[in-house]
């Protein structure tokens, strides 16, 4: 049952069958109930929405936090590391009393005490080639705040796969990128989506990009594209504004500019011109 008073947006998700919302809902969402662009029946979807989120680190911190906020009903983590004293810089869904526990306990708790509606599903591994399809089962939306490129391909592949949107995004030491990946979907021009591939054909060479553990990261940018790629989630969700469907969207923190560059799919190299 949906809320006559506000518009229904068409989900860029598919989206369970929704549930009123209670008293204490309505409540606790009423700032989102109040925007048109939202209203009930978008704060119905946002409960109903089944989200998976690789890691639970720099940038799943935010996703996670603003996520259970906002109501998306049930959330998934995968993630296999446990808190270090060294990761309090920047994930600040853990604290100095969760460090030794696992990622995934310590940050289904923080969801707990942010927000009891919240269902969180905890997969306490890595999110593989092997552990894809069974981590992607039952779910709506793929967010991957992972750290590596091994994990960015895999869960590009496994999103096309299952035919479910990708929102994936990267830090470097002041700067970050977030982008929506829908390659199964054609476009208002009628071609098919750009995948990731589009835009990153091939991993760079081992060792070519450091890791933050070896140059180092502000702790602030992981909260700006984190909460940027948690943005991107929830106007999937409730089919509100434009998604970066083929728009990367760029943060330099020191020179404090945004930038977005459009990307498309590629032809296939039989049909590049020589």
């Amino acid at each position: 049952m949906t809320d006559p008073a506000f518009p229904v947006h068409e989900s860029h998700v598919s989206i369970a069958p929704m549930e009123p919302l209670s008293p204490e809902e309505i409540a606790r969402y009423q700032r989102h109930i109040l925007l048109p662009e939202i209203g009930g029946a978008g704060q119905q979807k946002l409960k109903a929405a089944r989200v998976l989120v690789i890691g639970a680190g720099g940038l799943g911190a935010p996703v996670l936090q603003y996520l259970a906020a906002a109501g998306v009903g049930n959330i998934g983590i995968a993630d296999d590391d446990r808190v270090s004293l060294s990761n309090l810089q920047r994930q600040v869904i853990h604290d100095s009393g969760t460090i030794g526990e696992l990622k995934t306990e310590s940050a289904a708790f923080a969801i707990a005490r942010l927000n009891p509606h919240v269902k969180v599903i905890r997969f306490e591994e890595r999110f593989s080639a092997q552990s894809a399809r069974r981590h992607l089962s039952g779910f709506d939306l793929l967010i991957d705040g992972s750290d590596n490129f091994d994990t960015r391909y895999t869960a590009a592949d496994a999103a096309e796969a299952a035919r479910i949107p990708l929102v994936t995004g990267a830090v470097g030491r002041f700067d970050g990128s977030v982008t929506v990946v829908k390659p199964y979907e054609t476009g208002p021009d009628g071609t098919l989506n750009p995948s990731y591939r589009d835009l990153f054909p091939e991993k760079p060479p081992a060792g070519l990009i450091p890791v933050c553990a070896e140059t180092g990261v502000i702790g602030a940018l992981t909260g700006v594209i984190g909460t940027l790629m948690a943005m991107e989630a929830i106007k999937l969700v409730t089919g509100t504004g434009e998604p970066l469907v083929g728009r990367l969207l760029l943060y330099d923190a020191m020179s404090a500019r945004f930038d977005t560059i459009r990307y498309r799919r590629r032809r296939p190299k039989q049909n590049q011109a020589s």
